[in-house]
């Protein structure tokens, strides 16, 4: 996977933070959609997460058909995703999806989304 990722943060567009990210979800059937981050000079940017997701959902996946999703920044710490990216991803993500935070050098950190939103906002919060 962390081949997968390096290869793909090339691709990120990222020429004002300097900041690549890379993205491969893989759903519970196993195909794999990919995203990187895209910025603009306006600040209208996506994230590498939500473009893989939403990639996913244009290709007729839907809510709890995902098992895992890792992602690859340009640096030496690994990161996390940002709180829209985990929003998204309560929305269709269970809680036990693995969440893999790769660091330019390989290393990883895993968390499932239960622990990276232990107080999630959801649908029934609505009521």
């Amino acid at each position: 996977m962390e081949n997968k990722l390096k290869k793909l943060l090339n691709n990120s567009y990222s020429p004002y933070y300097k900041f690549n990210v890379s993205c491969v979800l893989v759903t519970k059937d196993n195909k794999e959609y990919y995203g990187v981050n895209v910025e603009n000079i306006a600040g209208i940017n996506i994230c590498a997460e939500r473009n893989a997701i939403y990639n996913a959902i244009t290709n007729g996946y839907k809510k709890g058909d995902f098992k895992e999703i890792n992602i690859m920044v340009n640096s030496n710490e690994c990161s996390l995703p940002c709180f829209t990216c985990r929003q998204v991803m309560l929305e269709f993500f269970d809680d036990d999806v693995i969440i893999n935070c790769y660091n330019k050098n390989n290393d990883c950190n895993t968390y499932t989304l239960k622990e990276l939103c232990p107080y999630p906002f959801k649908s029934e919060d609505l009521r």
